[in-house]
Parts: structure tokens; C-alpha cells; sequence
């Protein structure tokens, strides 16, 4: 995962005629500020309708009114504060990824303790409401206004407008690795303009994936200054040492570009990364993948809390389901399966049956017609799903027995695929860690494609997974599921 971009904080037009070592300063697209202003203007309105409409209604009778008007003062203080201390509409995290939620979140959450610790340290009893109930009512209007500019920003980004201009400079290789993930995730805000090679040469007619090669590496900071990209994406290659990296760096002072330096671990991300000065040298860090603590207790919590709750409110949605398979086409309702599970140990997953009675008999005679990469068997139209299959597995109803598995510990709401024991006993050393945490009812595969996925894009995302996982992954993950659900994309 690419790193997001700090946006500089001064603003000029690049000079074309300038002379060896005078910095440029890329232009700040218009974009920007308007985007930040209406995110900040966003965040304002929540917090102002939970502290007077919630807080009115929350607020004990008993309460002078003077004192009720401090206390409801000092809860939005405290989360303007609580939300500037954690860089809440720092434009690096607006719109990318997990980071700009988690944020957010820890903003609230601060801001719920802080208030707590107050009405404990001066003994205000009735200030408990509004850390109880107007801070989450804040963050309820909030989160969902965020990911609503969110999406009009990302629409936006896939019709080729509000991207940043990026110059790549690494290997061949490497730099075709970039260009396709930018434009395969244009959500993210970045556009390869330029690329610089080590013997500025492409592939074929000086360019590159179509991006045009504009010179060496050893003039990088040269072709940097005098083109305005906004940010410069260092990608590996042997002709990078530190001290060439550190003279790039500081060419690049004061030019207003942000120098992105990719590294060696290009699928280790998030919080597990971390740089660090050791014996004078910046390192970087890279923990291990924590599969224990008190986050892991929080999402078991959720797990058994988010799946009784869910069987409760679908249960008369299942009963339907369960009668129109029985109509459609005679047999069990469910269907039952092997699976492997965290550890490598299996388990029985439940399903709704989408196929007619013996499906697995069949299977054999279809090998040849195999449309799945890999180790998947998959098939658009397969001749052993029943109609009202068809309608269950285009919108994930048929996996909504699996909430039961959720609940018995055995997967959990979000994580990666669960496998045959076939499929796992052919798993490469590394494809193996997918065993690491529970398999998931959804995941990253899922919001990302599902079945439209080769078999190496869903490996590379349940790794991703596994390497990155946060609580804020998850929720960002459960959102999504939603949409594609909703949508169908990708599901047969």
C-alpha cells in the first residue's frame, strides 16, 4: 500500500528557466481546501446538532440553565480539541484509506474520556449523558457525513479529475508496478505523469505503461523542479543507496513536492510500520502482525455481539429464504461444508443451498469448463445453481447461515476467505498465513471484486489483511460490504 501524500503548504507557479538547485513550488489545487473546508464544515454540523439538539434533550431538568449551557460549551471544546490533536482534517488522511476514520474514532473516544475524567475530577454528575450520549451521537452523524465526501471525491477521481501529478523514479519493474496500481485504484489521488529510469529509457518509444520516460534518476531532482509534480515516488532500484536518497531529499527542500520513498515491503502497511532513529539512522520498523491483546478481545466481543444481533433482525428473512428453496427445487435447506479455519483447523461452514441436490457429483464432468484461476473453481453459469440460487448468491444471502459460525467462534464478520482442506493442503509457505486469523463471513476479497478476482488478487488481499489488520480495517471493511452487496458486482 502507497503511502498517502502531505500536501505542501506553500503554493506558486513552477518556473521552467530555472538554474541549477532553485526550488519550485507546484501549485495547490483549487480542489483542496474546498475538500478539507467541506469535511471541517461537516464535522462542525454534528458536533453542533449532538450538543444542542441531543444535549437539550439529555440535559437534567434539576440543572441550572447557566450550567448547562457551560457544561454543553465545554463538550464541543473538547472535541474540537480532542479532533485537532489527532489531526482529524490533516489533508495526508482525508480521503485515503482506513487512517482518516481511525482518527476520527480516536478523536471521540479521547474527547469521551477526557469529559469522564472531568466530571469525576470535579464531581459533575450530570455530565455523564453527554459522554454517554451526545459524544456518540456526534460521532454517528459524523462518520456517515465523511464517507458520503468521500464517495463524491472518489467519483471525481475515477472521472480523471482531483488527482495529483506524481513523477515515478525506481526500475522498470517497479515503476510498471505503480503506474497499474494508480490506475487501478484511482480512488486514491494519484496520477503518474512523468517517470524517471535509471538509464531513462522505456519499454518501447521512450514511455512507459504510455507515461512518458523524461530522464535519468541521477537528474530526478532537476526534472522535479522545473515540471511541478507534487509528489515524487521513489520506487526500489539498485541505483538508490542512502546517501543518494539523502542528497535527493535535499534537493527537494523547499520545493513544495513530497518526496514518497517505497519500501522493500511492499504489502506491509499501517500499523505495523514505524520509523525510528537508531545510532543516528532513520529505521524502519516493522512489528509483527498482532494477533492477540485487547483489539483482538474487542473484535471477538463484536463478533459475538454483531452476529446475535444480526440472526435476530434477519431471522424472518431466513425463514422466507428457507421456504423458497424448499419450493424452488426439493432437498436440504442448508448446505454444509469443510472448511479450514484459523490454524488449520476445520470446521463445518453453513450455507443456504444454492445448487441442486449432489452438486459436488458434477464437478468433475464441469472441470474443463473452469473460468477461476488457481486454486478457485468458478463457473458464470454454472449449470448446478437452482434459480432462487442465483438470486441468493448475487446478493450474499445464501451466506448469511455463516453468522451462525460467527457466533460459535469458529469465523468471525471480517477476514479472509475460508478454504477447502484441498486448497489449503496445495497453499505455498507463504499463501499459508492466511491461517493465521479466523476466515471471515466478508472481507477485503469481497469489497474488492469477489469472483471477478484472479486467484493471485485475492492471495495478495487476504495477505494484506493478515499483515495489516486494525479495528478501523474492519469497520471500514463492514462498510463497504454493504455497497457491494447491495450492487451485486462480482458475485456468481
Amino acid at each position: 500500500m502507497w503511502p498517502a501524500p502531505v500536501a505542501p503548504r506553500r503554493a506558486r507557479t513552477p518556473r521552467l528557466d530555472l538554474p541549477a538547485g532553485e526550488p519550485s513550488f507546484p501549485p495547490v489545487a483549487g480542489w483542496e481546501p474546498r475538500y478539507r473546508t467541506g469535511v471541517l464544515l461537516g464535522d462542525l454540523f454534528a458536533l453542533v446538532t449532538a450538543v444542542l439538539i441531543v444535549g437539550s434533550l439529555v440535559s437534567d431538568d434539576s440543572v441550572p440553565g447557566p450550567a448547562a449551557e457551560l457544561i454543553g460549551i465545554a463538550t464541543m471544546l473538547v472535541l474540537l480539541g480532542s479532533l485537532m490533536a489527532n489531526r482529524a482534517w490533516n489533508l495526508a488522511v482525508l480521503g485515503q484509506g482506513a487512517e482518516e476514520f481511525r482518527r476520527l474514532g480516536r478523536g471521540f473516544a479521547a474527547a469521551a474520556i477526557m469529559l469522564a475524567l472531568s466530571g469525576l475530577l470535579f464531581d459533575i454528575e450530570q455530565i455523564r449523558p453527554w459522554v454517554f450520549i451526545v459524544v456518540p451521537s456526534a460521532a454517528i452523524i459524523a462518520f456517515p457525513m465523511r464517507y458520503a465526501l468521500r464517495q463524491f471525491l472518489h467519483r471525481a477521481r475515477r472521472e480523471g479529475r482531483c488527482l495529483l501529478p506524481v513523477m515515478a523514479a525506481g526500475s522498470v519493474d517497479t515503476v510498471r508496478d505503480l503506474i497499474t496500481r494508480t490506475r487501478n485504484s484511482p480512488h486514491l489521488g494519484w496520477r503518474v505523469d512523468a517517470v524517471c529510469t535509471r538509464d531513462g529509457l522505456g519499454v518501447a518509444d521512450g514511455d512507459l505503461e504510455g507515461v512518458s520516460v523524461v530522464g535519468r534518476l541521477s537528474d530526478l531532482a532537476s526534472h522535479v523542479r522545473r515540471g511541478g509534480y507534487r509528489i515524487v515516488a521513489v520506487t526500489p532500484d539498485q541505483y538508490w543507496t542512502p546517501q543518494r536518497l539523502q542528497q535527493l531529499a535535499w534537493k527537494l527542500e523547499g520545493s513544495g513536492t513530497e518526496m514518497v520513498v517505497a519500501p522493500v515491503l511492499m504489502e506491509v502497511a499501517g500499523p505495523r510500520l514505524h520509523v525510528d532513529a537508531v545510532l543516528g539512522m532513520p529505521m524502519l520498523r516493522v512489528t509483527a502482525p498482532s494477533f492477540t491483546g485487547v483489539r483482538r478481545v474487542v473484535k471477538d466481543v463484536v463478533d459475538k455481539i454483531g452476529s446475535s444481533l444480526l440472526l435476530a433482525v434477519l431471522a424472518p428473512l431466513m425463514m422466507l429464504v428457507a421456504l423458497a428453496i424448499v419450493i424452488d427445487n426439493r432437498g436440504p435447506v442448508f448446505y454444509k461444508q469443510r472448511r479450514v479455519g484459523k490454524d488449520g483447523r476445520e470446521f463445518t461452514i453453513i450455507k443456504f443451498r444454492t445448487m441442486v441436490k449432489n452438486a459436488d457429483r458434477m464437478l468433475t464432468d464441469l472441470a474443463d469448463q473452469n473460468e477461476g484461476s488457481g486454486l478457485l473453481f468458478k463457473l458464470r453459469r454454472d449449470p448446478r445453481i437452482t434459480r432462487v440460487g442465483s438470486t441468493l448468491r448475487r446478493y450474499s444471502i445464501d451466506e448469511l447461515p455463516q453468522l451462525l459460525n460467527v457466533l460459535t467462534g469458529s469465523m468471525s464478520l471480517v477476514g479472509p476467505r475460508p478454504p477447502l482442506p484441498e486448497e489449503s493442503a496445495r497453499y505455498a509457505p507463504d499463501v499459508r498465513r492466511r491461517l493465521l486469523v479466523k476466515p471471515g463471513l466478508t472481507g477485503l476479497w469481497q469489497v474488492s471484486g469477489r469472483s471477478d478476482l484472479t486467484w493471485a488478487e485475492s492471495v495478495r488481499l487476504d495477505l494484506r489483511y493478515v499483515e495489516d489488520w486494525s479495528l478501523a480495517l474492519d469497520a471500514v471493511i463492514l462498510w463497504k460490504t454493504f455497497r457491494a452487496v447491495f450492487s451485486g458486482l462480482g458475485a456468481y
